[in-house]
């Protein structure tokens, strides 16, 4: 695997509703841990479609880790054309830093966002793109991942393409993880 497709859910559908939420912290750890492996076995590309919330989330990530895998790349590819235009400031400003970051950018349709069709043409087109999905994402909650879920299955009936999860279950073991450093490290001094 080269390229690699991130998701998951939006901020509301987490219940988060801060953008300095601790949860974020943990969502992002939980993200580098699973990147950080597969850049290690050989992925070059993450490929995310520019949502706030895991996707965004995502991009911080991989920028991030540039440093230390300088041949990690990030590509948006969003689904039409200026889909911040409804977002609150902050996530505008998080969107436009990401974008002037990423290694590449596009939009899959050329025009304004005009119908619902261009959202599901943006799941298989980056699908089809890519060479498997890592997604946030449990049954036991729906949400908006399970459109890119279902796209994934439909293309994993026609060849191989691995769907990777992080779980409710992995990020409570990361927050664990996390904690316990944070409470190691204070006692240190």
């Amino acid at each position: 695997m080269k390229v690699l497709a991130v998701s998951g859910y939006k901020p509301a559908e987490l219940g988060i509703f801060q953008p300095d939420a601790k949860e974020i912290d943990y969502i992002k750890k939980a993200l580098e841990k699973r990147i950080i492996a597969f850049v290690e076995e050989g992925i070059e590309w993450i490929v995310i479609s520019g949502q706030p919330g895991v996707e965004l989330w995502t991009a911080d990530v991989v920028l991030s880790l540039k440093t230390t895998y300088p041949e990690l790349k990030l590509a948006v590819l969003t689904p039409f054309l200026n889909q911040q235009k409804i977002w609150p400031e902050q996530a505008k400003q998080d969107y436009e830093f990401i974008l002037s970051h990423a290694d590449f950018v596009d939009s899959i349709s050329k025009q304004e966002y005009d119908n619902p069709g261009q959202l599901r043409a943006k799941n298989d087109f980056i699908i089809l793109k890519t060479d498997g999905l890592l997604l946030l994402y449990t049954e036991e909650q729906e949400g908006t991942p399970k459109y890119y879920l279902h796209s994934a299955q439909r293309r994993g009936e026609q060849a191989d393409y691995p769907i990777f999860f992080i779980t409710p279950e992995d990020l409570e073991e990361t927050a664990r993880e996390e904690k316990e450093k944070e409470f190691w490290g204070q006692s240190d001094e």
